[in-house]
C-alpha cells in the first residue's frame, strides 16, 4: 500500500488520485448523454475512442501527468527523448 512513496514527492498526489478517470468517465457519459440513442456497438466504440484518443493526445503534448525527467530518478534505465513532443 505505501509503494508510491518510492516515487518523487510531486509524484505521489497523482499516483494516489483518480481524479483524473473520473474527469475522463464524466466527459465520455456527458458526450454520450448527447447523442442519447447509438445506432449499434461499433458506434458507441468510435465516440468512446475518440475521447480516449482526445485525451492521450492533450496528455502527451501540454498536460504532461508525470515528467519522463523526474521519473527517471526512480529508474535505473536511462531518459528516452521522444520526439516532436515538448519540443
Amino acid at each position: 500500500m505505501l509503494a508510491y512513496m518510492g516515487f518523487p514527492a510531486p509524484h505521489r498526489a497523482q499516483l494516489c488520485s483518480t481524479n483524473p478517470l473520473e474527469r475522463l468517465n464524466k466527459e465520455i457519459k456527458r458526450r454520450s448523454d448527447v447523442v442519447g440513442i447509438f445506432p449499434n456497438e461499433a458506434a458507441i466504440t468510435r465516440l468512446v475512442g475518440a475521447l480516449l484518443l482526445e485525451q492521450n493526445d492533450e496528455w502527451a503534448t501540454t498536460r504532461r501527468y508525470m515528467s519522463l525527467e523526474t521519473l527517471g530518478t526512480v529508474s535505473d534505465t536511462p531518459i528516452v527523448s521522444l520526439p516532436g513532443v515538448g519540443a
